[in-house]
């Protein structure tokens, strides 16, 4: 028997990780608790999830689950919109460490600030926020739908926190609105260069680029296809290309595998433990810690309920546009 004592992904043989998988689920089925996972968590740890998705894809599944406990395997501000839309149920997070340094960059303050310089725009708060910045906007957005969804909208005027990348694609192709970008970013997507991608693809000439709009403005430029993690997937692995670069958290190739073995994904050389498009905090969670945190029920999210009952409207709204 596996203990979860053991600290480090790193430690364990293959024999290991699989008994430490089954007893797991086996935890999840006694207690009536569904794993979601994000494509960018460990191979191993996205094995035992239920569901498998980008933030949208998990956040519907999170509004939908009938389990008494939903484990998230994600960074903290996917958690809190897990409890966000399911507020009587125990959410936990495998690591309460691991968060999001593009959410860190506005806070709810900053966000007030804007709406009484701007008081005739709506806020439009990438997912990629906290609950108390949730709390004081009008709809959220994820990288799948925030076009669709700022169409959608009456008002003429947009303030989009916090990410800039995201923020001017989105501008890109509603050029009908008028738009107010907060000036945050995604680390690893943003500051992956221009110059490296031209090095990937004169090394492989055929190759189709498909990269994250995270990624900076040049990266976008260069790119066959651009969309959030759920469409990358899709055209990566049906497009008529036989090797496709991708430009995201390296994470996502696990899921292009096993959807489509046939073909070659092309991730930048540097993508390991300490490259450039890798998020540590999304590898901070380990299957021993999700091991401890399902088996005694701790790390629980806690949020008050003002900002539940605030911060779901903007969530609860983006699901209904989208």
């Amino acid at each position: 028997m596996i203990t979860f004592e053991l600290a480090k992904e790193e430690s364990l043989n293959n024999k290991q990780i699989k008994e430490l998988q089954e007893e797991i689920r086996a935890l999840a089925k006694q207690k009536n608790a569904v794993i979601l996972s994000h494509y960018y968590q460990r191979p191993e740890v996205q094995d035992i999830a239920d569901f498998v998705g980008d933030s949208l894809e998990l956040s519907r599944k999170a509004s939908q689950t009938d389990a008494d406990i939903i484990l998230f395997c994600g960074v903290r501000f996917m958690c809190e919109t897990a409890k966000i839309l399911n507020p009587t149920k125990k959410v936990l997070h495998p690591n309460p460490e691991s968060g999001c340094p593009m959410a860190d960059m506005i806070t709810a303050k900053q966000v007030l600030k804007l709406k009484e310089e701007h008081p005739d725009a709506e806020v439009v708060a990438y997912v990629n926020t906290t609950a108390e910045v949730k709390a004081v906007s009008d709809v959220c957005v994820t990288s799948a739908n925030a076009v669709k969804v700022v169409k959608k909208l009456e008002s003429k005027k947009i303030i989009f926190i916090p990410d800039q990348a995201l923020g001017n694609w989105v501008k890109k192709h509603v050029p009908e609105k008028e738009f107010v970008i907060w000036q945050g970013f995604c680390p690893p997507h943003f500051e992956f260069t221009a110059r490296e991608l031209q090095k990937l693809k004169e090394k492989y000439p055929d190759a189709k680029v498909a990269v994250h709009p995270e990624c900076h403005p040049k990266i976008i430029e260069m790119a066959d296809f651009v969309g959030s993690t759920s469409q990358i997937i899709n055209y990566a692995t049906t497009c008529d290309a036989d090797r496709v670069i991708v430009i995201t958290e390296v994470g996502l190739k696990h899921t292009l595998m096993k959807k489509n073995p046939n073909k070659e994904y092309i991730f930048p050389e540097s993508m390991n433990y300490c490259g450039t498009v890798y998020c540590c905090t999304m590898k901070a969670i380990t299957l021993p810690l999700v091991y401890k945190t399902l088996r005694e029920e701790i790390n629980e999210v806690i949020l008050p309920e003002d900002i539940i009952e605030k911060a779901r409207r903007p969530l609860e709204r983006m699901l209904e546009l989208s």
